[in-house]
């Protein structure tokens, strides 16, 4: 890793192909605010410790993964290091050179039904969309050419472990999803999440009314089996904790 980057972090590093997760969580578990956009953003407070955090994991990664509900709840956003945190673009930028990465992840977005908000800047920018097929028929001639379709099935949930080996077979080996909680509840059901990155904001979010989700959803592991995982690292930044998670059921 860059000396850079080291001094901040210490040392990161991936297996050669991997999934691996990013989440903020308030200390009472929420991750999502409902119908709120950027809620991760809330939940930190916008902290710039959580962000280059953010910046770099996505400056290790091939392709970053996400649901479609995902990118219309964050308008503007693009899931790049240099977004997140320009103050280092350019060492952000020499580390993928060093890995021997592309410019820039590729971003890419799950939809069964084909519903993208093809306006986004993030698609214009250029994304990798896995549906079904009758969710391309419902995007044929609506996307940028700076777009592509993986089709897999004719209807219904997208098979997550078929995407990988789809988007495998394009390149990206090494894949961060910032998907949500149901993107989790699958990877981590299916067995294919290797490593989990868990930022505790010290601040309570509550819930009452609008559903507040925490990291999985979609999935019931208790009490028939948990995820038990094994604990890699911790981080301390003012009050806010930096966790790294290795998943011992992958």
């Amino acid at each position: 890793m860059r000396p850079e980057l080291e001094r901040i972090y210490g040392r990161l590093g991936f297996a050669d192909s991997v999934i691996y997760s990013n989440f903020v969580s308030s200390v009472d578990g929420v991750v999502s605010l409902g119908s709120k956009p950027s809620a991760g953003s809330v939940i930190s407070g916008r902290n710039p410790a959580d962000r280059f955090l953010m910046g770099l994991l996505r400056a290790f990664a091939d392709a970053v993964l996400l649901g479609a509900g995902t990118l219309r709840a964050t308008p503007g956003h693009m899931w790049t290091p240099e977004h997140i945190y320009p103050d280092l673009s350019s060492v952000f930028a020499d580390l993928r050179t060093d890995l021997g990465r592309k410019p820039r992840p590729r971003l890419v977005l799950l939809t069964r039904s084909g519903d993208i908000a093809v306006s986004h800047a993030a698609v214009i920018g250029g994304a990798t969309i896995v549906t079904s097929a009758a969710g391309g028929r419902e995007l044929k001639h609506r996307l940028p050419d700076s777009c592509d379709v993986i089709e897999i099935g004719e209807s219904g949930p997208i098979d997550l472990s078929r995407a990988v080996a789809e988007l495998r077979e394009r390149g990206y080996a090494v894949i961060l999803t910032e998907g949500g909680p149901h993107v989790m509840g699958e990877l981590i059901e299916q067995g294919m999440l290797d490593e989990a990155f868990v930022t505790i904001s010290p601040v309570v979010a509550g819930r009452d009314g609008d559903p507040r989700l925490g990291m999985v959803a979609g999935a019931e592991l208790l009490p028939a089996r948990g995820a038990w995982n094994r604990l890699l690292s911790v981080r301390k930044h003012g009050d806010f904790l930096f966790l790294r998670y290795g998943m011992k059921n992958s």
